[in-house]
């Protein structure tokens, strides 16, 4: 009975381990080893199919992960068309490499990163490492191709300590770090040119040392000021203007003319002074402590410092009063000009006359002004002419009112043919000698008092066919101061010296002067 209980439990024994020969074809790698047993076949394994690229991928969210981004091996379509246990067989034991590829000849392009230049030569676990692997969870596979990123600066020192771009390539190649072939000055904030070209980048890019480590400076190097790297030899006379004077091929080359900006200076250049060369108003000197210092505290106004004067001093050293930088010709509004400073100062009426009324020509050509008919015709046509030779105006009239005031005075007027006495000194001067109203007239105007007035007795003072006013009257006013009664028919006595004239010569009716000539005079004639 022992003996059958032996066998059959022998047989049963031999029975379990071909069934599971027969559903396990061996045992699973080191990293499977937890899905070993039966009732786990479908977690890699569809019924009665093959192992699928989703079963595994659910496992593998990493690597599914990238295949979505289309990024790295598994993405590329020489590999995402291929079954994973094309390449990742199981089921050889425990320590079967599942991960197995040959280095040497395998195609790093596929990962999407081909290996270039001194990459090549590489060790793939020089790079494939823990240490430069940034995802903590991947960081711990120590056999891992996966993790790393293609930016330089995970594998290799930033040796610009974070001071430029973290895109190498832009300036480095493949082949080696130095030098950096990609790199182009050009494109930078300052372009080389001339004797910047092949001057050695530590001239400009110092080699120092940051936070222990030897360090060149490339960003942010002062540039926009020559005196950065250059020294000053000009001691600071002119400021940041190197640029518009020198270039890059030499210092010596002088290239200011059309490019310096005077502004900076207390000069500011207009007009036909910004086409002047330089070195007319400037000595030439390869001193760099004189140059351009000779003029040093000119004032803008101050022309005769390089001007010769053609007014020789007459008019002072402020030629901008007059004169404008589009040249000497073009003159501005002369209002502002000294006419006090001329021969001639102006006065009266004169301050407000245009210049060129009198300038007729240049200002500087001289003008006769020894007297008034220079300028002024003479508008009494010559009747104060004596012996060929016409009196000047001025010695009638003002400069200060014009010609409309005459200065002719009382006393010169008694020196005259008519000496003004009594009414007549108060008299406007147009009423004698503009009698038209309209023209003046100084000559032929008569001596006798009919030549004025009105002759209003008629013939009733005739002597001899001449009425003489001047027999009777005064020129103080009208009465007849002079007039003798006893020379007429009816002399005044007594009672009649004392009566008033007009009661015996009444004036008509009409208003008229009355006539004195009476015929008759007895004295029922006058008294009833």
């Amino acid at each position: 009975m022992n003996t059958l209980r032996a066998y059959l439990l022998f047989v049963l024994a031999t029975l379990a381990l071909g069934a599971r020969a027969q559903l396990s074809p061996g045992d699973l790698t080191t990293a499977h080893a937890k899905l070993e047993g039966m009732s786990n076949c479908t977690q890699c394994h569809d019924l009665g199919n093959k192992v699928t690229n989703a079963k595994c991928l659910e496992c593998h969210k990493d690597i599914q992960a990238l295949i979505t981004k289309k990024k790295g091996y598994h993405a590329s379509k020489d590999v995402k068309a291929k079954d994973c246990f094309t390449c990742h067989s199981e089921h050889h034991g425990r320590k079967f490499e599942m991960v197995r590829f040959d280095e040497k000849t395998f195609d790093h392009g596929l990962t999407g990163y081909p290996l270039k230049g001194a990459h090549k030569p590489v060790d793939c676990r020089e790079c494939h490492k823990p240490d430069n692997i940034a995802d903590r969870k991947l960081k711990l596979r120590t056999k891992t191709f996966m993790g790393l990123e293609q930016a330089c600066v995970p594998c290799h020192d930033d040796h610009h300590q974070g001071t430029m771009s973290n895109k190498c390539l832009d300036c480095h190649g493949m082949e080696a770090f130095k030098p950096a072939s990609a790199f182009d000055h050009d494109k930078t904030d300052f372009k080389l040119k001339g004797k910047h070209i092949p001057v050695d980048c530590k001239e400009c890019h110092a080699v120092t040392t940051r936070n222990g480590k030897q360090f060149q400076a490339f960003n942010e190097v002062p540039h926009a000021d020559c005196k950065s790297c250059h020294d000053d030899p000009h001691k600071s006379h002119f400021t940041n203007a190197c640029a518009q004077c020198h270039t890059e091929e030499s210092f010596n080359v002088f290239a200011g003319k059309d490019r310096f900006d005077h502004s900076t200076t207390p000069f500011k250049l207009n007009g036909k002074h910004k086409t002047t060369d330089c070195f007319e108003c400037h000595k030439r000197t390869s001193d760099p402590l004189l140059v351009f210092q000779d003029r040093a505290g000119v004032a803008m106004n101050n022309c005769a410092t390089c001007h010769k004067d053609p007014h020789e001093g007459k008019f002072g050293t402020d030629c901008a009063k007059c004169h404008q930088e589009k040249g000497f010709k073009a003159l501005l509004s002369m209002d502002n000009f000294d006419h006090n400073l001329t021969d001639y100062p102006l006065q009266g009426k004169h301050t407000d006359v245009e210049c060129k009324k009198c300038h007729k020509g240049p200002y500087t050509e001289p003008i006769v002004f020894d007297a008034c008919s220079r300028c002024h015709e003479d508008f009494h046509k010559g009747e104060f002419t004596k012996k060929g030779v016409n009196p000047d105006c001025v010695e009638c009239h003002f400069l200060t009112d014009g010609f409309e005031v005459s200065m002719f005075s009382l006393e010169q007027h008694k020196e005259t043919p008519f000496p003004l006495e009594g009414a007549h000194q108060a008299t406007p001067c147009f009423e004698c000698h503009m009698k038209d109203g309209k023209n003046w007239t100084f000559r032929n105007l008569g001596s006798t008092c009919v030549d004025c007035h009105d002759n209003v007795h008629g013939e009733d003072f005739v002597v001899n066919g001449v009425t003489d006013c001047k027999r009777c009257h005064v020129a103080e006013n009208w009465f007849p101061k002079l007039f003798d009664h006893d020379l007429t028919k009816f002399p005044l006595v007594g009672e009649h010296v004392t009566v008033d004239c007009r009661e015996c010569h009444v004036v008509a009716a009409d208003g008229k002067v009355p006539t004195f000539k009476i015929e008759r005079f007895e004295c029922a004639d006058c008294h009833k």
